[in-house]
């Protein structure tokens, strides 16, 4: 997508910007090392088939995992052992923060997110009245934007999750990210919502890096849920340019 952007961006230290991104992506690619020094927090989602059983300690072997991972590839350790008390380096970017759901069929699908600490800082969670409707998350959405779109180094990849609980509703926008670009929503209602937030955004004129331009954002990826009759939940959650997710189904 960013190579595609290139052709479209208009504002010649935009490309400028997008070009260098492209560059930076082909050397970390070369020289087998992270496209950003900040490898973030480590999000893990396991989707598990309604037939299979789960046994064990997972959240205790992904944690295994991840350190493991961390230290062989000399990733930047970014966990304190307490947000508030101990901020003190955990020292193997542990704990992984996991999430385990059920769908139907078998077999399993682990998502696993990367997630810096600048475009998770610029996300918000908001609780709107119903009758706020669209408008109301469109406001949202472009406020969140407008006021921390630099800090989370654009181009973007925006998360927005309507619905569910004020605990529930962030891990929507999360999911969002994790859709292929090229992969519209299957809803066209929320389709056509996608693409004019899209729009929305690109016309702040943001641009690159936050130094003007049309690629503000390459993609507004949308999941919505039930919610409470008195309620209209709204999360953002923004990703960075270096938005860096893998899916892997297990088993069949």
């Amino acid at each position: 997508m960013l190579r595609s952007a290139v052709t479209t961006e208009r504002s010649p230290r935009g490309q400028a910007v997008l070009e260098q991104l492209l560059e930076n992506a082909d050397i970390a690619q070369a020289d087998s090392v992270p496209v950003c020094q900040d490898t973030g927090t480590v999000w893990v989602r396991v989707e598990l088939g309604a037939e299979e059983c789960l046994c064990g300690d997972v959240v205790a072997e992904v944690n295994v995992a991840v350190a493991q991972a961390y230290h062989d590839a000399h990733l930047r350790m970014s966990l304190v052992n307490d947000a508030l008390f101990d901020r003190s380096n955990t020292g193997d970017n542990t704990p992984a923060f996991v999430d385990i759901a059920w769908r139907p069929g078998t077999g399993a699908t682990v998502h696993v997110m990367l997630k810096g600490g600048g475009s998770d800082n610029a996300s918000r969670v908001e609780m709107l009245a119903p009758d706020a409707g669209i408008e109301g998350v469109r406001r949202v959405v472009l406020e969140a934007v407008e006021a921390r779109a630099t800090g989370a180094c654009p181009p973007l990849l925006i998360g927005v999750g309507v619905g569910a609980t004020f605990d529930k509703v962030a891990g929507l926008a999360k999911r969002a990210l994790l859709r292929r670009l090229d992969e519209p929503s299957a809803d066209p209602k929320l389709a056509a919502f996608e693409a004019e937030l899209l729009s929305a955004v690109n016309a702040t004129g943001i641009g690159p890096a936050g130094l003007g331009g049309d690629m503000t954002a390459i993609g507004v990826q949308v999941l919505t849920a039930p919610c409470h009759i008195a309620a209209l939940p709204v999360a953002v959650n923004l990703g960075c340019c270096a938005v860096r997710s893998v899916t892997i189904e297990v088993g069949s």
